[in-house]
């Protein structure tokens, strides 16, 4: 049905007026052409005065052209009362036909519909109608609505949970998205039945292929047009766009819209096996995402907003500050970006001594690691069996996919100097090479090894980025960030921790910190469970250490400074690890908002555990899969709800004195399968579960 298009020819220039009748406009008559832009309109950014407008469009008989558009906004959503109209924008294809309007001159929390308009023979053809609002003002006494969501693997999954928020049709100022719009991969490793659920590139070539082991290979984006192939096809589902097209967003990315567990530039699919320093792949997956995402990370002036002159790495800058009225102060915070590496590096030797017994007895902990598991020797004095663990070395190394002569060199560089007895001796022994007989522990000096803290292969993300022994794990973090003056753990970069602590001393009520990671400690505490086989399992692990849990010194500092600075009224919401959480750490509540279609945590600490030998029916794999939920509440104390199952998404709202949380949530198992033309089945599989948050507390609702 056509609609009425009051329309003036103004070329690049923004202006608002209290209705466009004014200036003598004509009527026309404005089409359905929503097939010109495939991935439909979004908004984002909302300020109290300005928003940011997306879409891409593409005219089908002349693929590669620039086109030409033309935006209006108005105040209702038939055009009738018109606050701006704004011609001559191009969405061209250099920047794959995507093309974002910041517009300002809005008033305070207006609720605005805008929409693109392409002249094609003679007819002016439309995108869907978008609907956004802008921020109350800094001054207004208002509560604030907004959805938490995070993680939405397209790859042979439907975004149930999209549809079930639009069911609910939300009264929200805004979707808080935390981190991995996209998954870089492809469908070729696990093809969905269904084809409208893969992802394919249109340029494979371009693309990176991964070595999973055992034969098995996948491709991940590298090149731009990689990239911009997955925000297409993520787009093209249509609950995903209908939330765009209601809500503006607040977007920010985490680790999957670059390369898996990230930090800096720096992929980590090799396990450190190689050097994935790749500047320019992480340079191509900004710009993808600038160019997709409705965000301005530059305060940029009204008008087009040019993704080439958006800061990219090693420049990038994407943390950021919003008000919303009296009670809310989000503070937007980017923790891939400027990290560093994982405290145990992928590629460390386990038997390599981290911590000497000169440095434990200067830090009193001598006695702490007196036992002769913690013996080491420096295998430079013991020339034979230095030689078979430099053997058993390369060995291992070239199974893993190392080059021999790269194998070869590596060890000669870490199979040397002080190596622990708890690594050395079991491959000696296995070794059985007479003259080079396992060493004897008695006597020898004690230390701290990264075996001791889970690390037992060479090239493993096992010990390394996921189930770390906890507190061998501590005593090493603790002395890294004193030895360098915190850097060890500098999750955030000064310039944006700075600007977060100052963001929390101001004088909204409520201090907000978007993380893509979460701060609540997952810990499973196995020390005394007396069914756990061998007896050398039972320790205390952190599940995760490529989140906070991995920086435990900088989280403590963080959240103490923001619980001071803030008078108790801050709070963590975060995403990443496909679980829902509640709890509060510090004295500062955190939520961690469920996955919208990722797999569940639940599910990853199975695989985790039965590869490592614990599969169902042991012990370990009751406690930490079956059980998870109450290991996770045992270790950790201040955790006040934990769903690790479900997908979904958390709303929050803001008030003077309290906020209120909602978990809408569904159990993964729904996850492969549509619900699209059976909205009220869906409805009937969610549950919800309320909480308020007060200052440094969480409750039932």
């Amino acid at each position: 049905m056509s609609q009425p298009l009051y329309r003036r020819t103004v070329l690049k220039c923004i202006v608002a007026v209290a209705a466009s009748t004014a200036f003598g406009c004509r009527d026309e008559e404005v089409e359905d052409g929503q097939v010109y832009f495939p991935q439909s309109v979004a908004s984002g950014e909302p300020r109290p005065n300005s928003v940011v407008l997306w879409t891409r469009a593409v005219n089908s008989s002349r693929p590669e052209a620039d086109v030409e558009l033309s935006l209006q906004v108005a105040r209702d959503e038939n055009f009738e009362q018109r606050v701006l109209v704004l011609d001559g924008l191009r969405a061209t294809s250099e920047h794959d036909h995507t093309l974002k309007v910041k517009v300002t001159n809005l008033e305070p929390r207006t609720r605005y519909y805008y929409r693109f308009v392409f002249e094609k023979h003679g007819k002016q053809l439309s995108s869907r109608t978008g609907r956004t609002r802008t921020a109350p003002a800094p001054d207004a006494e208002a509560p604030v609505r907004f959805v938490v969501a995070n993680c939405q693997d397209f790859r042979g999954r439907y975004y149930n949970t999209w549809q079930r928020l639009l069911q609910l049709d939300e009264d929200l100022d805004f979707v808080l998205f935390v981190g991995d719009y996209v998954y870089e991969a492809d469908s070729s490793l696990v093809p969905s039945e269904d084809p409208a659920r893969n992802v394919s590139f249109t340029d494979p070539g371009s693309a990176l292929r991964r070595d999973l082991g055992g034969g098995r290979t996948e491709l991940v984006a590298q090149s731009v047009s990689n990239y911009r192939d997955l925000y297409r096809t993520y787009r093209s589902d249509p609950f995903l766009q209908q939330v765009h097209e209601r809500y503006p967003f607040i977007i920010v990315w985490d680790d999957h819209e670059f390369s898996d567990d990230c930090w800096d530039a720096h992929a980590t699919y090799t396990q450190g096996r190689t050097d994935e320093f790749q500047p320019e792949r992480r340079r191509n997956a900004e710009l993808a995402f600038f160019e997709y995402q409705p965000l301005d990370t530059t305060d940029a002036p009204p008008g087009a907003i040019d993704a080439d002159r958006e800061p990219r790495y090693p420049d990038t800058r994407i943390w950021r500050d919003f008000v919303f009225g009296l009670h809310l102060r989000l503070f937007v915070t980017d923790y891939r970006t400027h990290r560093p590496d994982h405290l145990i590096p992928e590629d460390a030797y386990p038997a390599t001594v981290a911590m000497d017994a000169e440095v434990l007895a200067s830090l009193g902990l001598s006695p702490a690691f007196a036992a002769e598991t913690f013996a080491y020797v420096n295998i430079d004095e013991f020339p034979s069996q230095q030689a078979v663990l430099q053997g058993a070395y390369v060995q291992l190394a070239v199974a893993a996919g190392m080059d021999a002569v790269a194998a070869a060199a590596r060890a000669a560089a870490v199979v040397q100097g002080n190596l622990a007895l708890a690594y050395v001796n079991p491959v000696l022994a296995a070794a059985a090479q007479p003259g080079a007989e396992p060493l004897p522990p008695a006597d020898k000096p004690r230390g701290l090894a990264f075996v001791h803290m889970g690390k037992s292969e060479l090239f493993s993300r096992v010990g390394s980025r996921y189930v770390v022994i906890k507190d061998t794990f501590d005593v090493y973090a603790a002395w890294r960030y004193a030895t360098t003056g915190r850097e060890a753990e500098d999750a955030l970069g000064e310039a944006q921790e700075a600007a977060l602590l100052d963001s929390a001393g101001q004088s909204q009520t409520w201090k907000v910190v978007a993380s893509s990671v979460s701060p609540t400690s997952m810990i499973w505490d196995l020390r005394d469970k007396a069914d756990v086989e061998p007896p050398s399992v039972r320790n205390r692990y952190y599940y995760s250490v490529d989140q906070w849990d991995g920086f435990p010194d900088k989280r403590r500092d963080l959240l103490t400074a923001l619980r001071d600075l803030s008078g108790g009224r801050a709070l963590f919401v975060a995403g990443d690890i496909h679980a829902s959480f509640a709890s509060v750490e510090q004295g500062v509540p955190a939520l961690t908002a469920p996955a919208i279609s990722s797999t569940a945590v639940q599910e990853e600490a199975g695989n985790e555990v039965t590869a490592a030998g614990f599969p169902p029916g042991t012990a370990v794999y009751r406690y930490v899969v079956t059980e998870l939920e109450a290991t996770f509440r045992e270790a950790n104390p201040g955790i006040v709800f934990v769903d690790t199952e479900g997908h979904g998404f958390t709303v929050v709202e803001v008030g003077p004195e309290q906020l209120h949380a909602s978990y809408h949530r569904i159990s993964s198992i729904h996850v492969r399968e549509s619900y699209a033309d059976r909205p009220e089945a869906l409805a009937g599989l969610f549950s919800r579960s309320d909480f308020r948050v007060r200052s440094g507390s969480i409750d039932v609702a």
